[in-house]
C-alpha cells in the first residue's frame, strides 16, 4: 500500500511512538509571534527551562499589534524581543523588518517540502502549500517544540481534493477555498490533512496555493498540503541553489515527498471549477458561504484587504487592477495592509501603492491586527466589513461587527461600490 504525503514526513520525522497512534516528530521549524510565543516563554522561564532545542531552527517576529497600541502588547513584544536576544535567535523580525507571520517565513525561504512545522497560530497550516506539514498547536506543545524540537501528533488521515477545470476570470483561490469550506463544512476535515491537487492546483502560483492551504483550519484541518512541483523549486531557487547543481535535480528530490498513486484516503472529493462563481461568506461561519451575485447590494462599511491570506503581491496587484482610475465610495473606508515589507516595496515600485492611495485607501505597515479586532481596523457594533481575511467569527473584527470574507478582487469592487457585488475582472 503506497503512502500519502503527510504519511512519507511522519515516516521520515517519527522519532517516538510512546501510546498507539501517537507519533513524536522531530521538527525542522519552530515559529514563533508575539501574541502567543510570550505565554510559552513565561512559563518556561517560571519552570527553570529557559532554553531552547536549535537557535537556527527557531523564527521569530512581531506580526500581530505592531508597532505596539498600548503597554500590554509593549510588553508582549518586549519579552519576545529578549528573548530572541537571549538565546541568539538571528531570525528574529522586530519592527521595520517584520511582517504577517505566513507570508514572510516562506519569503525568507524557512519552508520546504518535507519539512515538519509547527506555530502557536491556528494558520501554520498556510505553509503546506509547498509540500510541507504544518499545524498550529496550543501552548504546552509549543513549549515542547521551543525547548526539546519535537510534537506529537496523532496518525494523519488525509482528505482529497482534486481540482478539475479552468477558472473563469476574476475567479481566484479565495473563491476555490471559500467553496471547498462549504462543501466540507466547518467540522469536515477536523484531525485530518486536505490535499489540494489536479489541474487547477498545478497552474496555481505558490501565492494562490498558501491561500489554499491558509484556510485549511477553518474546515477543521490540522494541515493542508500540496504536491512540491517545478513551482515551488522556482519559489525556492534562491535560497536552494547551493544545495542541488540544478532545478531539475531540486525537483527530483522534492518529489519523493509526492503522495503515492496507490495512498489510501480517508476521502476523495472531485470538483469542477470551471463554472465556479466569485464568492462571499454570510453569517458568522466560514462555511456559510454564498455566490456574491447572491448578496449583491448588500451595505459595507469598511474594506480591508491584507491577512496571511490575502496580503501577497498577487492579491494586491489583482485589487489594483479593480480600483485603477476610481475611487471608492465616500461611505467605505478602505485599507490595504501589504504583508511583508518586500511586497510594500514591489507594490511601490509597480505603482500599486499610489493606486490604492489615489482610490482612497488608507495604506499601512504589515501587520495582521484587524484580521483577529486588535488594532488597525477594527469595526464598531453593527459595522460590516468586507474582508480578504479568513475568519468570519461573530466579534472577529470587533464586538458586534459583522465580516464578509471575499477574493481581493471583490473586496476592491466593493469598495467602490459602497456594497457587495462582483469585480469587472469576472466574466460570468
Amino acid at each position: 500500500m503506497g503512502k500519502t504525503l503527510a504519511e512519507k514526513i511522519f515516516d521520515a520525522h517519527r522519532i517516538d511512538m510512546p501510546f498507539p497512534d501517537t507519533h513524536v516528530l522531530k521538527l525542522d521549524r519552530v515559529f514563533c509571534h508575539e501574541i502567543t510565543t510570550p505565554i510559552a516563554i513565561t512559563d518556561l522561564m517560571s519552570r527553570g527551562m529557559d532554553k531552547v532545542f536549535d537557535p537556527t531552527k527557531i523564527k521569530a517576529v512581531i506580526d500581530h499589534v505592531t508597532p505596539a497600541k498600548d503597554s500590554k502588547t509593549a510588553e508582549q513584544g518586549k519579552i519576545l524581543r529578549d528573548w530572541a536576544r537571549r538565546h541568539g535567535i538571528k531570525d528574529f523580525f522586530d519592527i521595520g523588518r517584520n511582517g504577517v507571520c505566513h507570508a514572510i517565513f516562506p519569503e525568507k525561504g524557512f519552508v520546504r517540502p518535507g519539512y515538519t512545522i509547527i506555530m502557536g497560530d491556528s494558520h501554520t497550516c498556510t505553509h503546506g502549500a509547498f509540500g510541507a506539514f504544518a499545524a498550529g498547536v496550543g501552548t504546552t506543545d509549543l513549549e515542547v517544540g521551543i525547548l526539546k524540537g519535537v510534537c506529537a501528533f496523532r496518525a494523519p488521515k488525509t482528505i482529497k481534493i482534486v481540482l478539475n477545470g479552468t477558472p473563469k476570470p476574476g475567479v481566484f483561490a479565495k473563491d476555490i477555498i471559500l467553496f471547498i469550506i462549504k462543501e466540507l463544512t466547518v467540522n469536515g476535515a477536523t484531525n485530518k490533512v486536505i490535499e489540494f491537487t489536479g489541474p487547477v492546483v498545478d497552474e496555481m502560483s505558490m501565492e494562490a496555493r498558501m491561500t489554499l492551504c491558509n484556510m485549511a483550519i477553518e474546515a477543521g484541518g490540522t494541515s493542508g498540503v500540496c504536491y512540491p512541483d517545478m513551482t515551488t523549486v522556482e519559489y525556492l531557487w534562491d535560497f536552494i541553489k547551493d544545495e542541488f547543481s540544478s532545478k531539475e535535480e531540486a525537483l527530483a528530490e522534492y518529489s519523493k515527498w509526492i503522495s503515492d498513486e496507490d495512498a489510501s484516503y480517508d476521502e476523495v472529493r472531485e470538483y469542477n471549477v470551471s463554472d465556479l462563481e466569485p464568492m462571499v461568506t454570510f453569517g458568522f461561519k466560514p462555511d456559510q458561504v454564498k455566490p456574491v451575485r447572491e448578496l449583491e447590494g448588500e451595505r459595507v462599511d469598511q474594506v480591508y484587504i491584507g491577512s496571511c491570506t490575502n496580503g501577497r503581491i498577487e492579491d494586491l496587484r489583482a485589487a489594483a487592477a479593480v480600483l485603477k482610475g476610481k475611487k471608492i465610495s465616500d461611505c467605505v473606508r478602505g485599507i490595504v495592509s501589504p504583508a511583508t515589507p518586500e511586497i510594500y516595496s514591489i507594490a511601490l515600485k509597480e505603482g500599486i501603492i499610489e493606486i490604492f492611495q489615489e482610490a482612497g485607501f488608507c495604506v499601512t505597515n504589515p501587520t495582521c491586527g484587524a484580521c483577529l479586532g486588535m488594532s488597525n481596523g477594527i469595526l464598531a457594533e453593527g459595522e460590516v466589513c468586507a474582508s480578504t481575511t479568513n475568519r468570519n467569527f461573530n466579534g472577529r473584527m470587533g464586538k458586534g461587527g459583522m465580516v464578509h470574507l471575499m477574493s481581493p478582487a471583490t473586496a476592491a469592487a466593493s469598495a467602490i461600490a459602497g456594497k457587495i457585488t462582483n469585480s469587472e475582472l469576472y466574466k460570468g
